[in-house]
């Protein structure tokens, strides 16, 4: 087969969510499959770390689509042309694009709808192209993979999608994210921490992330326990100038709060391995990568009662009401005054990761590309 792939998020030293859901499950298909043929799709100069064997052809289109309307010019004239030039078996768009002028079978992976249900969380320009765009993708769509049952249902419920045209791949945790010894822990504590326990956030700091919310809780327990504990935020300010930056301006214990910025893999294996617990509190997510990534370094979880995120922790997190301050500063109460509720929450996460790897992803994604080339 010929398989053309959106690789525009394949970034050097920025990928996020998406982008590594790309890298990951694109690295071991390319050289499970040397019989196939794969041209990834780059709108600016690709480094070559991501031509992961020879069997795949890099080819830069222009422009660079980083606005709707670049959006809008690179997939539907740039890529559009070219897929109808070349008729490839599938085109793969990891991040759910797709091009309506192509002619061939196209697999998006729609990752969540949270601009459906939040639409004021995103730019007025961004919210109205995912709202007029997305609903056409998904029509269009030969077949659609997506992250969790969650999605699967939402996506079937919001565009009247028949779920049978829906594959579930759920996604992986990087190999690295291991547990790390009592002397990493220390270091890591005096790097960051003063020496002291911390909770953990990690993302891009988003409105939907719900750091405002977290921000709150964080006085609340503070005030309650009248620990000396951090917390540590791991991410690039995104949306700084929202609401987040208010609310942290007007915290209580802001001097208590610790913002590292994006970091790489090995230094957020051990700052999440190092935490007394991760609180990841979101009111929207498709699936929720830090929870694997916490319960794999032996950190325990704390996350919300909504969307994907009891799919995906099962028994093996605290879930808290993420609309509620005081839920999640009760979760960061318990986490610290209950020794033995931690030692349970890591013994369930070591049973709960097993399920998920970016091999099995990686074959989900396969079997739903070949899916696809069969429709």
């Amino acid at each position: 087969m010929e398989i053309v792939v959106n690789t525009r998020l394949l970034l050097k030293n920025k990928l996020e969510g998406i982008g590594w859901f790309s890298y990951e499950t694109l690295k071991r298909i390319t050289a499970a499959h040397p019989g196939h043929h794969f041209i990834f799709l780059f709108d600016r100069e690709p480094d070559e770390e991501f031509f992961f064997s020879d069997n795949v052809t890099p080819i830069i289109l222009s422009p660079q689509a980083r606005h709707p309307v670049l959006f809008y010019l690179w997939f539907e004239f740039s890529v559009g042309s070219l897929l109808n030039r070349l008729k490839p078996d599938v085109f793969v768009s990891p991040d759910g694009y797709l091009s309506l002028r192509a002619n061939c079978k196209q697999l998006p992976v729609m990752h969540d709808l949270n601009f459906e249900h939040y639409p004021n969380d995103l730019t007025f320009p961004v919210r109205k192209y995912y709202k007029f765009f997305f609903p056409r993708f998904a029509r269009k769509a030969t077949r659609i993979a997506t992250v969790s049952e969650f999605s699967k249902a939402d996506i079937v419920k919001t565009y009247g999608i028949s779920p049978e045209k829906i594959d579930v791949v759920y996604n992986g945790c990087n190999t690295a994210y291991l547990p790390v010894s009592q002397e990493v822990q220390r270091l890591t504590k005096e790097k960051y921490s003063m020496g002291k326990e911390y909770f953990l956030f990690v993302g891009a700091l988003h409105p939907r992330k719900n750091i405002s919310r977290l921000f709150k809780a964080f006085d609340l327990f503070k005030n309650t326990s009248k620990s000396d504990a951090k917390l540590v935020i791991v991410g690039a300010k995104y949306y700084w100038a929202s609401e987040i930056k208010q609310t942290y301006l007007g915290m209580q214990h802001k001097a208590d709060v610790v913002f590292t910025g994006r970091v790489g893999s090995e230094e957020l294996k051990n700052i999440l391995g190092s935490a007394l617990a991760l609180t990841y509190v979101p009111y929207f997510e498709g699936f929720g990568i830090p929870i694997l990534e916490a319960m794999n370094t032996d950190t325990p979880v704390i996350t919300g009662n909504v969307t994907s995120m009891p799919e995906v922790a099962k028994d093996a997190a605290l879930l808290i009401d993420p609309f509620s301050e005081k839920s999640i500063a009760d979760g960061m109460l318990r986490i610290h005054n209950e020794p033995e509720l931690r030692k349970a929450l890591v013994e369930k996460g070591r049973l709960r990761r097993q399920d998920f790897s970016w091999d099995k992803t990686a074959e989900a994604l396969w079997e739903s590309i070949l899916k696809t080339a069969s429709s």
